[in-house]
């Protein structure tokens, strides 16, 4: 009489199991080593950190912070000390508050113009602006910002004007900034559009060139005289008229909806556009060229989309990185695209700002391309 429990059998399938598992290190990674790289990228944006930086433009029209800006000037020489940080290349006025329990709040108060605070605006790197004039001081942010709201009410606490501490429930002080490309929407319908391009080369031509060869039937092809770089640029045509669609319709629904504009270079948008298809075509293709197993292809895809979607500045700004992980994410090709969108979306750029991104993308892409036709395989 068998037995109602074989726990041999069960052991020897739960051995078996764990062998395969064992003979693809692509699995591993993807389901032991790639969460946790994943939580690390994330907790370094979101976590809470000891010292919360927020970043404050002061406006001035002249050489010197001190003609401008006569009380701001004096709270900062009491109070604040100066700060060169070498990896943005910019002076700032650094003060702390400090709290054990709820953590430390640093303000970088940094002298800017009001075009420069404008484009620091919408690249997230100030979410306040303050401006002093006879001896008022007055603060210009945008209303649906949250985290501009709590910086402003944090800075009428210790910024004096005309000698008595700004009321909070005084609003005469306060500039709503609602110009084109300061609202969260102008940040994020480009880098939507970025990303569009990068999933749907991913996964439009890499998962199914690797579902083609897993399912044999790239194997009937060989017998064929077609080439395979013609097999492989008829995938990308297709995916290249998807993406314009796809984006087209994008912004379409942008402007109706929240009137979004392009403020630069139609023919630079097209372009770095362009350049951005070619070296995610390429990367698709190089990662499908040597892999027939439908899950591995799922982990080599994730491994290079998922990073680059958090990282890369598209639902966030990537400034909230350390200093020192920045650089470095300026580097992925993701941002590169999505900040030169952005720049033209929101900044007025033109070809004179994005042709030498255009170029590294362009050269990025094919270089993946040749590397990835040299070992493709059929089968």
């Amino acid at each position: 009489m068998n037995k109602f429990f074989k726990a041999k059998q069960l052991l020897q399938l739960i051995e078996a199991n764990f062998r395969e598992l064992m003979r693809e290190p692509a699995v591993l990674f993807w389901g032991i080593l790639f969460p946790i790289l994943m939580s690390l990228g994330l907790g370094a944006a979101f976590s809470t950190k000891q010292d919360v930086i927020r970043k404050v433009g002061i406006i001035r029209t002249t050489d010197s912070i001190a003609s401008d800006t006569p009380a701001i000037k004096n709270f900062l020489l009491k109070n604040a000390c100066k700060e060169y940080h070498a990896n943005e290349k910019t002076t700032y006025y650094s003060y702390k508050i400090k709290n054990e329990k709820l953590g430390n709040s640093i303000f970088l108060f940094q002298e800017i113009n009001w075009k420069d605070a404008i484009v620091s605006l919408k690249r997230g790197k100030i979410n306040v602006v303050m401006e002093e004039k006879n001896k008022q001081i007055s603060y210009s942010f945008d209303p649906s910002n949250p985290d501009a709201q709590l910086t402003y009410i944090k800075l009428t606490k210790f910024f004096p004007s005309n000698n008595t501490y700004v009321s909070q429930e005084n609003t005469d002080n306060i500039k709503l900034l609602t110009l084109d490309g300061t609202r969260y929407i102008d940040f994020l319908i480009p880098g939507l559009m970025a990303m569009g391009v990068m999933m749907s080369s991913m996964w439009g031509i890499s998962y199914t060139i690797i579902e083609r060869r897993s399912k044999k039937l790239l194997r009937r092809m060989v017998s064929t005289p077609m080439k395979k770089s013609y097999f492989l640029i008829s995938i990308i045509t297709v995916r290249f008229v998807m993406n314009f669609i796809e984006a087209g319709l994008l912004f379409l629904f942008a402007y109706f909806a929240f009137g979004i504009h392009i403020q630069g270079s139609i023919p630079a948008l097209i372009t770095i556009f362009l350049a951005g298809n070619i070296a995610f075509s390429g990367i698709a293709v190089f990662i499908s060229s040597n892999t027939s197993k439908t899950e591995v292809g799922n982990a080599l895809i994730n491994v290079v989309v998922m990073p680059m979607m958090i990282l890369s500045g598209i639902f966030f700004s990537y400034h909230n990185f350390p200093d020192w992980f920045i650089p470095i994410i300026q580097k992925f090709p993701l941002t590169i695209m999505a900040d030169d969108i952005r720049g033209i979306f929101i900044e007025g750029a033109g070809f004179a700002e994005t042709f030498i991104h255009c170029l590294i993308l362009s050269v990025t892409g094919i270089l993946f391309f040749i590397a990835g036709i040299r070992y493709f395989k059929w089968y």
